[in-house]
């Protein structure tokens, strides 16, 4: 099923400066309002990148492009994600703006969400390769939205541990936020291969 091979694409969305900011917005000054705005902001840019992939695959394939060649552009897609992700694994220094998510405002939390969620190297390819992999499969555009939905929860979960657990969760929430500082990439790379595999897959069949 089509749905349960894109899934783990949530995976590779969230790891890293992106998960990194929800936590940051969790145990922020105002943590609700900023969650939620940086989640929302996510959301209306995952849908708008993933849409614009699946239509543009939809219209190359009414041009006549060959379905193989569609395969090998999210295959080529993925690459380089995946090489973006390695050859930036060991950035020591955190963004400048992260300084500022501690007293950040839910107009910016949206602002980042959007561009974070939709224009971030790894972010964008994934998205165009979801919504590509998903018309080239036949796949209805409503497919999309599981994807949508696991993505945006596993972005909720500083925010869901700060609702359920409060202080307890602001104990654990920092060190979590240093291991994924540590070892997102690995994970996202596990991934990434995982999904181009798939693709080759679909290539050589």
């Amino acid at each position: 099923m089509t749905i349960a091979k894109i899934l783990p694409m949530a995976f590779v969305m969230i790891a890293g400066p992106q998960i990194l900011s929800a936590i940051f917005f969790a145990t922020s000054e105002r943590w609700r309002a900023n969650s939620i705005a940086f989640i929302s902001g996510g959301a209306v840019s995952i849908t708008a990148i993933v849409s614009i992939a699946y239509l543009a695959q939809h219209g190359a394939s009414d041009q006549g492009v060959s379905h193989d060649t569609l395969d090998e552009v999210v295959a080529l897609l993925l690459v380089v994600a995946g090489i973006y992700v390695f050859r930036t694994r060991d950035t020591a220094e955190p963004p400048k703006w992260m300084g500022r998510l501690a007293t950040a405002e839910p107009r910016f939390s949206f602002k980042l969400g959007f561009l974070l969620l939709g224009v971030f190297p790894t972010d964008i390819l994934t998205s165009f390769a979801v919504g590509s992999f998903l018309a080239g499969q036949g796949d209805p555009w409503w497919h999309l939205l599981p994807f949508l939905a696991l993505t945006l929860f596993l972005l909720a979960l500083p925010f869901l541990l700060v609702l359920s657990l409060g202080q307890r969760a602001e104990t654990f929430l920092p060190k979590a936020r240093d291991w994924m500082s540590e070892n997102s990439w690995v994970v996202t790379e596990i991934v990434i291969v995982f999904f181009i595999a798939m693709a080759v897959k679909s290539i050589l069949e």
